[in-house]
């Protein structure tokens, strides 16, 4: 509602101490505190601060918002980099801000983009406009410099009817959804009495379509159920490359492993065995065969030197009836890679800063076989990518992913990586296996729902039992293209609409 005091107050302080704090409510949105309705009312409001501003302010206000988003939502980084990667304080706060103000940066470009060449107000503006390029910006952010796709609006709908649509559009069609709601809440504000029927209209709409989607069933059962297990070691993140605690490792490892008779499948986390697997050759021998000997296969993560004996990959090994290997492709830089000039590489040596570079495995690998299914395998922050793993997806009748969000500590990182998991269970419509170092360890459904959960914090043994199932959802054809195209079209003609407000 654009009053004078609206008006007047746009060049003051306190629009820009709003839009920080509306993006600082986006992130509880999302797991652990799933306050859902604030991922449709959060951007609802930096919407409205747009109103009638130039395109350097709305710049600024997006600034703002982004940046309340990205620390409130992504301060558990601090932990890895300063608790567990032993950087200075100085360093890790000034890596931290400046993921802050690259994350930030996005959303000033939408604010400028939206003030230059959006209609200034009305229908086209908050239904269509508005939605279109803020869903673009999040999709760019996902992917551009290699991409940060985390608390993107979608996954925080894993748990309401809005998840139906994510078989048909995947995260970022769901994301769409929700902004075209923002935009009708907005309408909703500014309209008389009687125009307001229409926004309510626009969202009762949305959320019938969620609940009749949801009733689909886009894949099918291929083969009997399957016993399967979790093993969880539990290691403290600050202990588990210690020299002296490898061999603890691979006793409690090797014990949680005895304890999974009668499962088919077994699987352990990222890099369970602090260890090359070039290394413990005859350990990964004892595991293939005392687990074929109860009729089990074993999907491990483990870190393993290539045949050149000089790269590095981080991997899941199948223990099969043979051995067979996934290398990471997605790496997660200034983790797994550093892509910076040999100096800054000798500077980190200089501050004894822990740093290592892994290659990223080869496009079109195939599926693992295992557990008589064909899987398609993913490695922690690897699963934020939905898209790129579609083909494998298209190929296999489950999905595995092995973690470490051990990193995090406490924080709302692993809970929001869950989420991030589940979404990817929905977009397939096949059940997920996902093994983590201290939690969180579960096996999730087709429908994206928590079948089974092991306890965080604790070595366990969590079992289960999965469906295999074929069929392909229509986004795992699709990929993120139809919602994509469309929100360029709707842009476009906004913006076309505001250079000839007839047409």
């Amino acid at each position: 509602m654009n009053t004078p005091a609206r008006a007047s107050g746009a060049q003051s302080g306190w629009p820009l101490l709003l839009a920080l704090c509306a993006g600082a409510l986006l992130p509880l949105a999302f797991a652990p505190f799933d306050l859902w309705p604030l991922a449709i009312v959060s951007p609802a409001l930096l919407m409205w601060l747009w109103s009638d501003v130039s395109p350097r302010r709305a710049a600024l206000l997006g600034y703002s918002y982004g940046a309340g988003t990205f620390i409130e939502g992504t301060w558990w980084l601090y932990i890895s980099i300063h608790g567990f990667g032993g950087a200075p304080v100085w360093l890790s706060v000034v890596l931290i801000l400046l993921l802050v103000a690259l994350m930030a940066s996005y959303q000033a470009l939408l604010g400028w983009c939206v003030a230059r060449y959006l209609p200034p107000r009305g229908a086209w503006r908050w239904y269509a406009g508005l939605p279109a390029m803020w869903l673009l910006t999040e999709w760019l952010r996902g992917w551009l410099i290699s991409g940060f796709p985390w608390l993107s609006l979608g996954y925080s709908q894993t748990d309401t009817i809005l998840a139906g649509y994510a078989p048909l559009l995947g995260v970022y069609g769901v994301s769409a959804l929700l902004l075209v709601q923002s935009g009708a809440l907005l309408a909703f504000w500014q309209a008389r009495d009687r125009e307001r029927f229409v926004p309510l209209t626009v969202v009762v709409l949305v959320w019938i379509g969620g609940a009749v989607l949801g009733r689909v069933e886009w894949t099918r059962a291929s083969a009997a159920p399957v016993p399967v297990a979790i093993v969880q070691g539990a290691i403290p993140q600050d202990e588990k490359w210690q020299l002296d605690n490898l061999e603890p490792t691979k006793a409690l490892y090797r014990q949680l492993n005895g304890q999974t008779a009668g499962a088919r499948l077994v699987v352990w986390p990222e890099a369970a065995v602090p260890e090359l697997a070039n290394e413990i050759v005859p350990y990964l021998a004892d595991i293939q065969g005392s687990s074929r000997a109860r009729g089990a296969d074993v999907l491990m993560g483990a870190v393993r030197r290539g045949d050149n004996g000089e790269d590095e990959y981080n991997s899941i090994l199948a223990l099969t009836t043979g051995v067979a290997f996934y290398d990471k492709r997605h790496l997660v830089p200034f983790a797994e890679y550093f892509p910076v000039p040999a100096f800054v590489r000798s500077w980190l040596r200089l501050m004894t800063l822990p740093y290592s570079d892994f290659r990223a495995g080869v496009e079109g690998q195939p599926p693992l076989l295992a557990g008589g299914m064909r899987v398609a395998p993913s490695i922690c922050y690897e699963d934020a990518f939905g898209s790129a793993q579609l083909a494998l997806v298209a190929r296999s009748e489950l999905l595995v992913n092995v973690t470490n969000d051990a990193w995090f500590g406490h924080s709302p990182a692993r809970y929001q990586h869950l989420q991030i998991s589940r979404m990817r269970a929905l977009e397939a419509g096949r059940f997920l296996l996902r093994a983590a170092n201290d939690g969180v360890s579960a096996v999730i459904g087709p429908r994206g729902e928590l079948a089974a959960v092991a306890p965080e914090f604790r070595s366990a043994v969590l079992r289960g039992t999965v469906v295999p199932r074929s069929g392909l959802c229509p986004y795992t054809r699709t990929g993120n293209w139809p919602v994509i195209l469309l929100a360029l079209a709707a842009a476009a003609w906004c913006a076309r609409r505001r250079r000839n407000p007839g047409s």
